[in-house]
């Protein structure tokens, strides 16, 4: 195994230092050029090299300042196919957002994780840089009465981990408490305050935005939390969506929803007080829904698609 790393890493001194060809070292090392490719790669998907842009020379795209003005976000804009899948735009918009994530992870650095469909495919995107201290900290509970929690939860958690081969913090609470009192009274239990206490110290934040509807559904209203007839209800409040499993309306208002007792998450007041918070979305239908999120003052960074940034600056 030593051996076959330090081959890698003389391959990629060669290649990426000294700028000689894939031809070239394969000649100098006496191996076919696909060993040669085959180890650039593995270079690069263990950590061992590490390529950056600096984001600062990109050319600006004149919605993504707008946006950005008007709401005093960094905004990604992602250009996707007119044509594009629900399912390939989303990757893209995750792709994107996997970049930026990594680019403000290093040794010791603690990242808050609110589960979705979003973040696990951003979690797909990660490379693999292993790093020493880094902690992910789950940000809010996934259970319901239906079952203890949600598909594809582990699986982005655990990608996430392996990336920066990471310390797991569990939160194993319901998404959404039956009642408030329960909810206050599990708050006051030593185990999950320490856990709160890490989640409010956390570097960065990364999470999605819930909407109700959308070729890709947000699992808090098609996993089982909330019925026909609580959506209605939901509605007729005027939720649009959530972030982090707090329900808001358009207007970025949330304190004043009975719900928002009982839900896990962060609110909009606490996220607001992590240094940098990454909030990922694509499809137009969470255009309301991003907005509130938007209104709260609870999003430092924004990725998303044109369309979806296009629907945001219609109202």
């Amino acid at each position: 195994m030593n051996e076959r790393l330090s081959q890698t890493y003389e391959v990629a001194q060669l290649y990426y230092i000294q700028n000689l060809t894939m031809d070239t070292i394969a000649s100098r090392l006496g191996v076919s050029r696909a060993t040669i490719s085959r180890l650039l790669k593995n270079a690069r998907e263990t950590g061992m090299v590490q390529i950056r842009l600096d984001d600062s020379y990109r050319t600006r795209h004149e919605l993504e300042k707008r946006l950005g003005e008007r709401y005093k976000v960094r905004v990604t804009l992602v250009n996707t196919k007119q044509d594009a899948t629900p399912i390939a735009r989303m990757s893209q918009v995750a792709r994107s957002a996997a970049q930026i994530l990594d680019s403000l992870v290093d040794n010791g650095t603690s990242i808050g994780v609110a589960w979705g469909a979003t973040l696990t495919e951003v979690s797909r995107h990660l490379p693999k840089r292993p790093l020493e201290g880094v902690r992910v900290v789950q940000l809010n509970g996934a259970g319901n009465a239906h079952h203890s929690g949600i598909p594809y939860l582990g699986t982005l958690l655990g990608r996430m981990v392996s990336a920066y081969d990471a310390y797991m913090i569990h939160f194993p609470v319901p998404a959404f408490f039956d009642f408030a009192d329960t909810k206050a009274a599990m708050w006051r239990e030593r185990s999950i305050q320490a856990t709160l206490q890490v989640q409010s110290r956390v570097d960065v934040a990364v999470f999605g935005i819930g909407a109700f509807g959308g070729a890709i559904p947000s699992h808090v209203y098609s996993g089982g939390y909330f019925d026909v007839t609580e959506q209605r209800l939901l509605r007729e409040q005027g939720v649009v969506g959530d972030i982090c499993t707090v329900l808001l309306r358009e207007d970025g208002s949330w304190n004043d929803l009975e719900i928002n007792r009982r839900a896990s998450g962060p609110s909009p007041q606490e996220l607001s007080r992590i240094p940098r918070r990454i909030c990922v979305a694509s499809g137009t239908h969470r255009a309301a829904a991003l907005r509130g999120a938007l209104r709260t003052g609870a999003i430092t960074d924004l990725v998303l698609d044109e369309k979806l940034a296009r629907a945001v600056m219609e109202k």
